[in-house]
């Protein structure tokens, strides 16, 4: 009995401190990029088989003297799509959708596709950017209002895009797009007779307890302060049409339930999550893979499942290991790509990995 009391101590300590190493070396990579660039807050979770750990970096503005926690609310970005994907597979292993059926079959009344462009888009085809329909000129909005480039884009601009539509150009090959997650979100509305924010809270921030995301609503105090590519404030996305591609406001907390949730793989959430995982989209050349709203990487010793999201004043990564029981969320209050990949990059490479 002592035996075994002995070797389960050794364990759990074993465990402990690998889980303790892990933290220590992934502050080690935060700590020093805070040094070099102090004016960039950071904030970042950790689970590893089911232990949490986070690390944070800086204040919540330039102007304060508050830091930033575990709590701080960031844009998640296009982090969104990932739970958008979640609800389209939860919704299908309700037997509400098929994935492979045309997106004619369950749109709302107002979006009417041209006739040679139906029974050809599937709601599959959306949520791994392949669909070949029109979007949304980023450029052209950003231009207009680099502050809020979102400002005068309506559900009626979506609606205008669909239909006039004529035809699917590059169907079939991967195009980063908003357009296939807003419909997801049209089709999520009109299968379950309720909105974008009230399904996404039934059936994930209500469900797992996540008190700090946001949707519609966020004027709190624990909020980061976004900041342009410069360095100059810029104003958080507005909740609008084009929420389900990308306008959740959450935390490094809530971020690391989430990713607890679908590791742990008995709920409804896993469960989704595992469909979400399967291939929908390989590139003929290259090493491309989509599921349902994450990118797939395998490499010579694992599988992981990453997206990456920004907005105009901020950039966020998520990242997570089925196999390994590991996740990863990095949230930081600037719009910077480079910043948030070459973090994402050393981590995985040097600890991960």
């Amino acid at each position: 009995m002592n035996t075994h009391l002995n070797i389960l101590a050794i364990v759990l300590i074993s465990t402990f401190s690998f889980g303790q190493n892990l933290t220590t070396k992934i502050d080690a990579i935060i700590k020093e990029n805070y040094k070099k660039h102090p004016e960039v807050s950071i904030s970042v979770g950790y689970v590893h088989n089911g232990k949490e750990h986070f690390i944070n970096y800086g204040k919540i503005n330039k102007e304060s003297s508050v830091d930033v926690d575990k709590n701080t609310v960031f844009e998640i970005a296009s982090i969104t799509k990932v739970i958008t994907g979640n609800l389209i597979a939860q919704a299908a292993n309700e037997g509400k959708i098929k994935l492979n059926d045309y997106i004619e079959n369950y749109l709302p009344k107002d979006f009417v596709l041209q006739e040679q462009l139906k029974r050809k888009i599937t709601i599959s085809d959306l949520a791994s950017h392949q669909s070949g329909l029109d979007d949304l000129d980023w450029k052209k909005l950003i231009t207009k209002n680099p502050q809020n480039p979102l400002k005068n884009v309506t559900r009626q601009t979506f609606i205008d895009i669909v239909n006039n539509c004529s035809a699917l150009s590059d169907y079939g090959t991967y195009r980063y797009h908003t357009i296939g997650f807003i419909l997801l979100g049209e089709i999520l509305e009109n299968i379950y007779k309720k909105s974008y924010d009230e399904i996404v809270r039934e059936k994930l921030i209500n469900l797992i307890k996540m008190d700090n995301t946001y949707t519609k609503e966020f004027d709190i105090e624990n909020i980061a302060t976004g900041y342009n590519f410069n360095g100059v404030k810029q104003n958080l996305m507005l909740w609008s049409s084009s929420a389900p591609a990308g306008l959740i406001k959450s935390s490094a907390t809530d971020m690391i339930k989430y990713l607890k949730e679908i590791l742990d793989e008995s709920s409804n959430i896993a469960k989704a999550s595992i469909l979400t995982e399967k291939i929908f989209y390989k590139a003929k050349k290259g090493p491309r893979k989509i599921g349902l709203g994450i990118n797939i990487y395998i490499d010579e010793t694992n599988t992981f499942f990453l997206k990456s999201g920004d907005t105009m004043g901020q950039s966020s990564i998520i990242c997570y290991n089925r196999k390994n029981d590991w996740g990863v969320i990095i949230l930081i209050n600037q719009q910077n790509s480079k910043m948030r990949n070459e973090l994402w990059k050393k981590i995985y490479e040097t600890i991960l990995k």
